[in-house]
């Protein structure tokens, strides 16, 4: 039996910049993707809507391997129970490894910890990989904008997925 190394999750820091910007571009793809395809000159990783301190970062043998945002779903007062992911990559190498699926369960833990009592999240109905994911780590359609979206010629649904912490 093999056994595959546990991915180790933790807050990003300022240094994961670069590392960072490499897996957004190297993981793009139209399965996920509604902005086209990066090109320099590239704009940074964070920004100052979204900083080091929404990132959690996974890491196999020291390199990262993976990252997910984890932000307030809205700037209202009245809304700030609830955390939306607002962003997932895995790197090639590190898909199978439990990456996500470990990405996702630290994300619920520091949402409750920030006092969050649900997470939300936005898929498109075209990426089937990721809406099994989801919904093996409880999350349930709670929504879905048919055709929201027109991606390389195709209409494509926004899904909208939620679960409590």
């Amino acid at each position: 039996m093999i056994v595959m190394p546990v991915p180790r999750i933790r807050p990003a820091t300022l240094a994961d910049e670069e590392p960072l910007a490499r897996l957004d571009r190297d993981t793009w793809s139209p399965l996920h993707a509604v902005q086209p395809r990066p090109r320099p000159p590239y704009e940074p990783f964070f920004t100052e809507r979204s900083g080091p301190e929404e990132i959690l970062v996974a890491e196999l043998a020291g390199a990262v391997v993976g990252y997910l945002r984890l932000g307030r779903a809205t700037p209202l007062e009245c809304n700030a129970h609830v955390r939306q992911i607002r962003g997932l990559a895995v790197a090639e190498q590190a898909r199978g490894a439990g990456v996500a699926r470990a990405l996702l369960r630290a994300a619920r833990e520091e949402a409750r910890r920030l006092g969050a009592r649900r997470v939300t999240l936005r898929v498109l109905g075209h990426n089937t990989p990721a809406r099994k994911l989801y919904e093996s780590e409880g999350y349930v359609v709670e929504g879905v904008l048919p055709e929201e979206f027109l991606i390389e010629g195709e209409y494509v649904d926004d899904v909208f997925m939620g679960r409590s912490v």
